[in-house]
């Protein structure tokens, strides 16, 4: 009889256990839940009589304005939290064997300093500790702001961070939405304040998300970067990168490039798998853009691009992630621009796997603007705002008196 009024007290100390702590992660979410909520614009594809061009000013004759990047780069840092055994410098060391010429150091919510030249210091850090890891990168900040939403399901919550980060950024890149939780394309759809989309090479070349926000009319460049943690594994390191047409690495010369558009992004395979001989061989003679831009043609305006050796096929994607044109086995790519199109961008498929981006081309009125991008204005419902908050506190009050009455029924019982 002991033994079972034993088993049972310790049963029901588990219980009361899992629900306090169901309670507190339940006030934990609503805490850090509240939000402005925002009525946004229904989508609206890129128009205009102009037809923009990011690779206005390419010059592919001169090698060393050309750098290759990755700015999604994790270290070692102070503290207890981290995602990466290797110093900044022992990092900077790995990925510069492979040729690149600019690293980023983009820690979870903390600012590192560039390990041995501080005139190539990049204020940029990763923000979000929230479970569906929607992550992006902040650049040109002064300071972390450490505040996120723990499950920021909503586009409102997700558009309310941008706002805020924007507040102390001059540059705000979406980290890798193919692997964060709920980036419907409706969400897709809404956002908008950031100037780089990540593109995934992993799980797909495809970058569907990007073409859901660009037909939406959100203008964005693509990046694609290593998102590094173990540069130890050949897997891992040196299997995407960015060639920007920039001066310097310093970080005027980077944001005038990353804000303009003179660059594109590229997935690299691993050669070699684990043979890191082989891995930099390959790595030292990679395909390029030799030429891409507009030209008029009788009809109106046509995008092309050339590349350094035969790909397997080149196609242009355009609204709705369309397929407009497709090349097989070729170097050169041109398409004619149609009335219908709001934009295009050209994805290279090469026979060893390697893969090119370019940044989208897209129909604008530059008489008003310098660029497609735009602020977007997304008005803040007050009623929906007080009505969500609101129901945000109070199941954080139901959570607190629930925690309260359970406590206060195992000391009776005691």
């Amino acid at each position: 009889m002991k033994v079972k009024r034993l088993l049972l007290g310790i049963l029901d100390i588990l219980w009361r256990g899992l629900v306090v702590l169901l309670l507190v992660c339940l006030i934990a979410v609503c805490a850090t839940g509240v939000s402005p909520v925002y009525r946004f614009a229904e989508p609206k594809p890129f128009s205009g009589p102009d037809l923009f061009n990011p690779y206005s000013s390419f010059d592919s004759l001169s090698a060393p304005l050309w750098k290759r990047a990755n700015f999604h780069t994790h270290t070692r840092v102070e503290g207890l939290f981290n995602e990466c055994d290797h110093s900044p410098q022992a990092t900077l060391d790995s990925l510069r064997s492979f040729g690149y010429d600019i690293v980023t150091f983009s820690n979870h919510n903390a600012l590192t300093v560039h390990p041995s030249d501080s005139s190539l210091q990049v204020n940029v850090y990763e923000h979000g500790y929230n479970l569906l890891k929607y992550h992006k990168l902040v650049f040109g900040c002064s300071k972390v702001l450490h505040w996120d939403h723990l499950l920021p399901v909503f586009a409102f919550q997700r558009q309310a961070m941008l706002d805020w980060l924007a507040t102390d950024a001059d540059i705000l890149q979406i980290n890798h939405p193919l692997r964060t939780g709920l980036s419907t394309r409706r969400t897709m759809e809404r956002l908008s304040g950031y100037r780089l989309m990540e593109l995934d090479s992993g799980r797909s070349t495809e970058q569907e998300y990007w073409d859901w926000a660009l037909s939406a009319g959100h203008y964005s460049f693509g990046v694609a970067n290593d998102d590094l943690h173990y540069p130890d594994r050949s897997s891992r390191i040196a299997v995407r990168c960015n060639f920007l047409q920039t001066p310097s690495a310093r970080y005027e010369d980077l944001r005038t490039t990353l804000t303009g558009g003179c660059f594109y992004s590229m997935r690299v395979p691993d050669y070699g798998h684990g043979d890191w001989a082989a891995k930099h061989r390959g790595n030292a003679d990679l395909p390029y853009i030799t030429s891409i831009g507009v030209r008029p043609v009788q009809s109106g305006e046509q995008i092309y691009i050339s590349l350094s050796r035969q790909a397997d096929s080149i196609v242009v994607t355009g609204q709705g992630h369309r397929r407009l044109k497709t090349g097989r086995s070729c170097s050169v790519l041109e398409y004619e621009m149609q009335p219908e199109d709001s934009y295009a961008r050209f994805t290279a498929w090469f026979p060893d796997g390697e893969v090119i981006w370019s940044n989208p081309f897209a129909r604008y009125d530059a008489s008003v603007s310098a660029s497609p991008y735009r602020i977007e204005d997304h008005p803040i419902s007050i009623f929906l705002t007080f009505l969500y908050n609101f129901f945000m506190i109070t199941l954080i009050v139901i959570a607190s008196i629930l925690i309260v009455r359970i406590c206060q029924r195992r000391n009776i019982r005691k």
